[in-house]
């Protein structure tokens, strides 16, 4: 089983019970720091989770994933254990939340204890839950990982997929950016998209105030795109961030690990 979601009042009445994590992240053109907002308030006993830098710094590409090594020093810092629950939660537009989500499951954690927090910061403030500017301090931990290497795939086997179809690619960008009529965040980059992937904006699944919509409104979404719910499906996005929002639907839906294409468009909107 999975444990895709926790709700604000679930988390209120375990804060002591679990470890959190604020994964707060903007697109480069949003102009706002998220480390600086979560020096001003964030969860009590929440550890700030820089997903830029805790990533693969030895490539061009943005935050991709990191090796086995680093990010065992990364969650070791942050003083977590392998039996530890996790909740992540976030103060963005992108669910970033969930990218964190799916790098724990991609790096071995129980995935009955890595939850993301339904409606993030904004859900939590707005119920004048409380917060804190206070940063705590941790204990290192020794975090062993453990690489599920088939929940990533790559560039390769996407342009294989184009003719073989041996799974759905699903793309979180919006409509505008998916059909090239509006230029892409980041400069290098080319219009359009991947032959053959089908077009979800990741806010097609949310409420208005970011929680997820329920399992039979997701299937009923999905469906809506001629996506088939029984049949295997691969991620992609921007960047890798917002592929993992229609992961964890489909991990709702599905009760399956979400397989993301971690270059997404950022790699090959490059050619």
């Amino acid at each position: 089983m999975m444990n895709q979601l926790v709700t604000t009042d679930w988390l209120d009445k375990n804060i002591e019970r679990v470890k959190i994590l604020d994964a707060s992240w903007h697109l480069p053109n949003a102009n706002r720091n998220s480390y600086e907002e979560y020096k001003s308030e964030h969860i009590i006993n929440s550890f700030f989770f820089d997903i830029d830098k805790n990533s693969n710094q030895k490539t061009n590409l943005p935050h991709m994933l990191p090796s086995k090594e680093e990010w065992e020093r990364i969650i070791s810092d942050l003083g977590i254990f392998n039996s530890d629950h996790v909740i992540i939660y976030d103060n963005s537009d992108v669910f970033s939340s969930c990218r964190v989500w799916y790098t724990f499951l991609y790096f071995g954690h129980d995935p009955k204890l890595v939850s993301v927090l339904d409606g993030g910061f904004q859900k939590w403030k707005n119920e004048k839950r409380q917060t804190t500017k206070e940063i705590v301090s941790n204990e290192k931990s020794k975090y062993v990982a453990t690489e599920n290497t088939s929940l990533v795939i790559n560039k390769n086997e996407v342009n294989k997929n184009i003719s073989q179809k041996k799974f759905q690619l699903l793309d979180a960008r919006g409509e505008q950016r998916f059909l090239g009529l509006q230029p892409e965040p980041r400069k290098e980059l080319k219009s359009g998209n991947i032959k053959g992937s089908i077009n979800l904006p990741f806010q097609n699944l949310l409420e208005e105030d970011r929680t997820f919509k329920k399992k039979n409104e997701l299937i009923e979404i999905f469906r809506a795109k001629k996506v088939s719910v029984e049949k295997d499906m691969a991620f992609t996005c921007g960047s890798g961030v917002t592929a993992c929002i229609l992961g964890l639907a489909n991990s709702i839906i599905s009760g399956k690990k979400p397989v993301i294409y971690d270059g997404s468009w950022a790699e090959y909107g490059l050619d």
